[in-house]
């Protein structure tokens, strides 16, 4: 397989962009951080890949954007399933609904 860009934007204390950069690690995916100032002026690539919110994290993937942490995490498991790799979702569909109502609730709450 050839090299990938995969770039990570992202701001040091959030714990949303602490749950991309642990799946990318776990799946042995290289990736290029770029540090985010939340608080004050936003990145032209921010406003670009994330136009609607804004926020952060996004993972660009050969410059495809994806927002959304658990939206995020769900696009990893997917691109890279080798059979050598960590799943980070069950595969079973109940279990992988179990997991997104949890992810989704602790977000919330």
């Amino acid at each position: 397989m050839s090299e990938e860009e995969v770039v990570v934007l992202n701001f040091w204390p959030s714990m949303f962009g602490a749950r991309v950069i642990m799946a990318l690690e776990e799946k042995e995916i290289k990736f290029e951080y770029k540090e985010e100032d939340v608080f004050g002026q936003k990145t032209d690539l921010l406003l670009q890949t994330n136009p609607i919110h804004k926020k952060i994290p996004v993972l660009i993937h050969n410059g495809k954007p994806v927002c959304e942490s658990n939206i995020i995490l769900e696009y990893i498991d997917e691109v890279w399933k080798g059979d050598k790799t960590l799943h980070l979702l069950p595969s079973d569909p109940y279990q992988k609904a179990q997991c997104r109502f949890w992810a989704d609730f602790i977000d919330k709450k």
